[in-house]
């Protein structure tokens, strides 16, 4: 498998960690500010240099850009421009050997979590939820709209994606419930995954395999793993204990999921995609910064665990 991390365009210490935990492949994050034109070739070269120019090779988007994506998710009066906008990213993607994207189908309510101060192993802080304590918004959409808005996403998508080579990778809803409030989601089940990318068959729609969802929606991963395996393109390498009411993260090497045992069993089933680690404690030093679980220190952790788990799995280095 190939050792990727997750980037932000704007450079900060955790390019300068992957780097030296010896990664050369990025899942980036395409920045998020008025002056950058998703539709502009000029503006992702200037993002793809300034990786490329620190040793890392961009492969992957994650997420598709929220700008566009969430109002494709909902279906409101913006989704036919922000689709045609979606289009116009995958010739440059080619041109720039960037092969995927990570999407979700999480309209309103994205991935989620009740809280980020929950004592872990030595006292690190993790990010959880409980569902007791979700409080609703007054956003609204049903199980049935969602599926409409997301056949119709694909079924415009996937032409240009063929055209392009450019993968879509399908990500689980977080927390794999029906309903948050008035909001419903749908990829909460294999077999609703299956369904979604079953739905118009296409070599260039599968999924991301963030592994502690399926285990969050009760699946077997010793079952769901070497059925998708031929569709997976992505994995996020996550761990995490409870179930999909009330769950916390935790250390990768501290949850519910055999994490050398799943590495073999992606290796068994041919599985050989990029893989992240997602989801980090917060441990001492540091603070929690504006993204709760994306912290630099347990990244790093997760990180040279993930490399010498690879290495002792597969028998080589990276």
């Amino acid at each position: 498998m190939l050792l990727t991390d997750y980037l932000r365009s704007d450079k900060d210490i955790t390019w300068d960690f992957a780097r030296q935990c010896g990664v050369k492949h990025g899942v980036i994050r395409l920045p998020e500010t008025p002056d950058f034109d998703i539709t502009d070739e000029t503006h992702w070269r200037q993002v793809h240099k300034g990786f490329t120019d620190f040793g890392i090779t961009p492969i992957i988007i994650e997420p598709m850009p929220n700008e566009l994506h969430d109002h494709i998710k909902a279906g409101d009066e913006k989704r036919d421009e922000s689709i045609e906008k979606a289009f116009k990213m995958l010739p440059i993607m080619e041109k720039l050997g960037i092969t995927t994207i990570c999407f979700n189908f999480m309209a309103h309510i994205g991935w989620l979590r009740t809280s980020s101060d929950i004592r872990e192993r030595g006292g690190a802080l993790v990010t959880g939820f409980d569902l007791a304590d979700f409080v609703p918004t007054d956003k609204k959409i049903t199980a049935d709209e969602l599926w409409a808005n997301y056949e119709y996403f694909i079924r415009a998508m996937l032409p240009h994606c063929e055209k392009h080579g450019i993968k879509l990778a399908l990500h689980p809803d977080d927390p794999p419930l029906p309903r948050l409030g008035d909001v419903e989601r749908i990829m909460i089940s294999y077999e609703n995954i299956k369904k979604a990318i079953n739905l118009i068959p296409s070599e260039n729609l599968g999924v991301t395999m963030c592994q502690a969802c399926y285990q969050m929606m009760g699946e077997d991963l010793y079952r769901v793993i070497p059925e998708l395996a031929e569709k997976i393109f992505f994995v996020h390498f996550r761990n995490a204990t409870g179930n999909k009411y009330k769950f916390h993260e935790t250390f990768h090497d501290n949850g519910d999921i055999a994490m050398a045992d799943i590495l073999r069993l992606y290796q068994k089933c041919n599985v050989d995609v990029p893989i992240r680690v997602d989801h980090v404690p917060l441990m001492a030093g540091e603070c929690q910064g504006s993204t709760a679980g994306y912290t630099a220190l347990g990244r790093l952790y997760a990180l040279g665990y993930l490399r010498g788990l690879l290495e002792a799995t597969e028998g080589r280095k990276e």
